[in-house]
């Protein structure tokens, strides 16, 4: 059998249990990775602490052992995908959890289109339908590298190899409906500019403010021509009453004999002694 060695953690633990940021984060990539369980997640956090830690040491050295070894370290680095060829050492302290999830393999058949889900892509590598590069492989935390990439399929024993099975009936990842843009109408110029418009309206106002001045005056005047000062009732129905008869008698109508107009037969008898003495 073997001598028996010691199984050690692959993953460092939280330094505090009870953070509810943290909690909530770990959710959020157990959902979206298709994770089994937060080990997952601490085992890439760790994975990553390790390569930063490396750079930090690194970057104090200034022996020959150092620039071999960070030659070394920035060959994984590229051959993984975390960084390119030409980026400095530096950028993989900006690097966060999700670069490493990306390069999982579980995410990356996902991406290919061979799985409708994420968490159908985890069935089929623990099921031991994929392969890379010849090899099987039946767990979902493997990291591929940019050149096992292109070599990743089914497994040529497997019944989901055939093109016809039920579940190869994939039109790859799901994604977001894009939402059209409004298209830009164009707007047709003003006829006036802005400053013109202003001196319209400036200039309308003015008008208005005078015509409504005219209107008051003439119904003023109108007012004080209808109303002489010092003239009294009493004359303006003596006048209305002679312009009445004046029409009557231009049209021909017989005048109507009031009291006033009837002479009394004592006044006729004075008007004739009074002529008659003037002739003696």
């Amino acid at each position: 059998m073997g001598d028996p060695r010691k199984l050690r953690k692959k993953y460092d633990l939280p330094s505090h249990p009870w953070q509810k940021d943290r909690i909530e984060e770990e959710r959020e990539l157990i959902k979206e990775y298709g994770l089994k369980n937060k080990k997952e997640v601490w085992k890439a956090e760790t994975m990553l602490k390790k390569f930063k830690e490396q750079v930090k040491s690194l970057a104090t050295r200034r022996d020959d052992q150092a620039a071999v070894e960070q030659k070394q370290l920035v060959n994984r680095l590229v051959s993984l995908g975390l960084i390119k060829p030409g980026d400095a050492l530096d950028v993989v302290l900006s690097l966060g959890v999700r670069e490493i999830l990306e390069r999982r393999i579980q995410t990356l058949i996902l991406k290919k289109g061979m799985a409708r889900s994420i968490n159908q892509a985890r069935q089929f590598i623990t099921h031991g339908h994929i392969m890379v590069d010849n090899r099987k492989i039946t767990f979902p935390n493997y990291i591929v590298r940019l050149k096992e990439e292109l070599l990743i399929q089914f497994v040529p024993t497997s019944t989901i190899s055939k093109q016809e099975h039920p579940e190869r009936i994939s039109e790859g990842p799901k994604q977001k409906p894009k939402k059209k843009k409004p298209e830009k109408k164009e707007e047709a110029r003003p006829a006036f500019e802005a400053d013109e418009i202003e001196e319209i309206e400036e200039k309308g106002v003015v008008e208005k403010k005078a015509d409504e001045e005219e209107q008051k005056q003439e119904a003023e005047q109108g007012k004080k021509a209808e109303e002489k000062p010092g003239e009294k009732p009493e004359l303006k129905e003596q006048k209305q009453e002679n312009q009445d008869t004046k029409d009557k008698e231009s049209k021909g109508e017989p005048e109507e004999k009031t009291e006033d107009n009837q002479e009394k037969p004592e006044d006729n008898k004075d008007n004739n002694e009074n002529k008659n003495k003037e002739e003696k």
